[in-house]
């Protein structure tokens, strides 16, 4: 993925294999035998997401911690 520049301050993710804008979605997240559903940037092509690491160290190694506790 590409962290580009736009106008302002503002930065927009892009797919680099796609060379397409992310848009943010639903998309199916599985971890240890559990599947959810979330709002993720993604690239409307390939499918690929991004996952910063704000919500890797933060909403989804809380969940982590949730399953590997059951």
């Amino acid at each position: 993925m590409n962290k580009e520049k736009t106008q302002g301050e503002e930065s927009n993710w892009r797919c680099r294999r796609c060379h397409l804008d992310l848009v943010v979605g639903p998309v199916s997240v599985a971890y240890m035998g559990s599947r959810f559903t979330t709002d993720l940037p993604h690239c409307p092509s390939c499918g690929m997401v991004f996952v910063s690491e704000e919500v890797a160290l933060g909403k989804m190694a809380d969940v982590e911690r949730i399953l590997e506790d059951k």
